[in-house]
């Protein structure tokens, strides 16, 4: 076990494909990669990182486009992000990990987990996307025309300084509407980079339409039988709502759920205590996952027991609700 300091790690740097990446590492025992969501950095788990360094080495990474690591033209898909965070993971030495996602990062740690099995003993979601269609209307906008230029336009100091404080000041009022604001203010401090509104942009016209999600693991979920599923979220997430914890309920019946009530969608930072205790006993009370190739052919040849409904393409997203084995039923009615 590591010697635990009070002050924060310090964020270290290498170069993968060419571009610089920044993460921040912590303890020693087995290996945590916890993945933030769109907007945010590695500071995000700054709440837990030292209580989960007690007995685990943690490291946090800043994806590409976010925080200290660079922002180019590239790739921006979740397949893309996985991609990453492997390669990164090989140049730090790492070949397994238990792989923690938040918001968007929930998107990447299940890609991650299903482009590597062999390198994934447990997989945990905290209020994640691609678990239902629904998602709050800011995110949403990002993917219209005129987002780039309305946000540079709320960047100009005068006018950033007004938004960005009324957000914190409202993120104030103890109520469930005005929990997520300060932290909405937080992101939208980084859009003063234009290079980091254009990587968010191009990150969220991969995952979202104006009518919601549009990549989701349920076609996929079964997959998860071949390893350990936690799933935690806040009751009172404005952002992603937490009925997406019983999707995945649904979806992955064998996985863990934990709704943690008075905590919007920043749970391991409203409530840092209980994240870590529900985090650590998962930990503790599951095997890592063992890859093996025959048992993940045969999961592919059967399929999962029950179909889900799916839209097709160019129409409104629907609950990925289960449906009776047999012919794949497709669904393009009305979204929720």
């Amino acid at each position: 076990m590591g010697t635990i300091s009070s002050a924060p790690p310090e964020v270290r740097y290498v170069e993968v494909h060419g571009h610089r990446r920044a993460y921040v590492v912590a303890g020693e025992g087995p290996v945590l990669l916890l993945l933030h969501g769109l907007g945010c950095d590695h500071t995000t788990w700054a709440p837990v990182v030292q209580a989960l360094a007690r007995t685990h080495t943690v490291i946090a990474p800043d994806l590409l486009g976010h925080g200290a690591s660079a922002k180019p033209r590239a790739d921006y898909s979740v397949g893309g992000y996985a991609n990453g965070m492997r390669d990164l993971l090989t140049v730090l030495g790492v070949d397994k990990v238990t792989v923690v996602g938040h918001s968007f990062g929930g998107g990447v740690a299940m890609q991650f987990a299903y482009q590597f099995p062999e390198r994934t003993e447990r997989l945990v979601l905290v209020a994640s996307g691609g678990l239902g269609p629904e998602v709050t209307p800011f995110i949403r906008a990002i993917t219209t025309p005129g987002f780039h230029q309305a946000v540079g336009a709320l960047m100009l100091p005068g006018v950033r300084h007004a938004v960005v404080g009324s957000l914190r000041a409202l993120g104030q009022v103890p109520t469930s509407h005005t929990r997520d604001l300060a932290e909405i203010a937080e992101i939208l401090e980084t859009f003063r980079d234009p290079r980091a509104r254009a990587a968010v942009r191009h990150v969220v016209r991969h995952v979202v339409d104006w009518h919601g999600q549009v990549v989701t693991m349920a076609d996929r979920a079964y997959l998860t039988e071949a390893m350990p599923m936690l799933v935690v979220w806040g009751t009172e997430d404005r952002v992603i709502p937490a009925s997406h914890a019983a999707n995945a309920a649904v979806l992955a019946p064998r996985a863990r759920i934990e709704l943690v009530p008075d905590a919007g969608h920043f749970p391991h930072k409203d409530h840092p205590e209980r994240f870590v205790a529900i985090l650590e006993n998962f930990v503790a009370s599951t095997r890592p996952a063992t890859y093996s190739r025959a048992r993940w052919r045969r999961y592919l040849t059967q399929g999962p027991a029950a179909s889900v409904a799916q839209a097709e393409a160019g129409s409104r997203p629907v609950r990925p609700t289960p449906l009776p084995r047999g012919p794949r039923a497709v669904t393009s009615g009305r979204g929720a």
